[in-house]
């Protein structure tokens, strides 16, 4: 009876054993699709407000870093005007591509390395007076803070 009782408690063990890796596993994938998820997410809103062309609001969606470039008044401003009057353009459709995840990066080498980054690839097809043409362009996507924020490389 005792070797059938060891036999059974080994089985037991190795189930629980396998029924915790399996969570653990789970989660972590769970964890990870997350951040994923947020940072397409964030991209996404920044360019369906650019699509709308509401630059105020995709403005706000950017770095610290970012937004020390340009000041709110002079993005709306310049976005609006490549937009409608060089490409002759009042939106356009794009696509992102699956986020890459980044160990560090940073926004140009003035700048202080970001840790958790995701790298996405942008198209941007626009239809304008000058016919239709794409604009390909990596963006960066990490946190600052508790946010999910929008950078681009400046990197030389």
């Amino acid at each position: 009876m005792g070797f059938k009782r060891h036999q059974q408690n080994t089985i037991l063990k190795i189930i629980i054993g396998l029924i915790v890796a399996a969570i653990i596993l789970f989660a972590s994938k769970l964890l990870f699709s997350s951040s994923e998820k947020q940072a397409t997410e964030i991209a996404e809103k920044f360019y369906s407000y650019e699509q709308d062309g509401e630059f105020s609001s995709s403005w706000e969606l950017f770095h610290s870093s970012m937004k020390q470039k340009f000041t709110k008044g002079h993005y709306i401003q310049d976005r609006a005007h490549v937009f409608m009057n060089h490409f002759g353009v009042d939106t356009f459709t794009y696509t992102l591509g699956k986020p890459e995840k980044l160990k560090s990066w940073r926004m140009s080498k003035e700048d202080t390395a970001i840790k958790e980054v995701y790298k996405l690839t942008v198209i941007q097809t626009f239809k304008g007076k000058y016919g239709n043409f794409d604009i390909e362009q990596d963006i960066f996507v990490g946190k600052e803070k508790d946010d999910w924020t929008i950078m681009w490389d400046y990197n030389k």
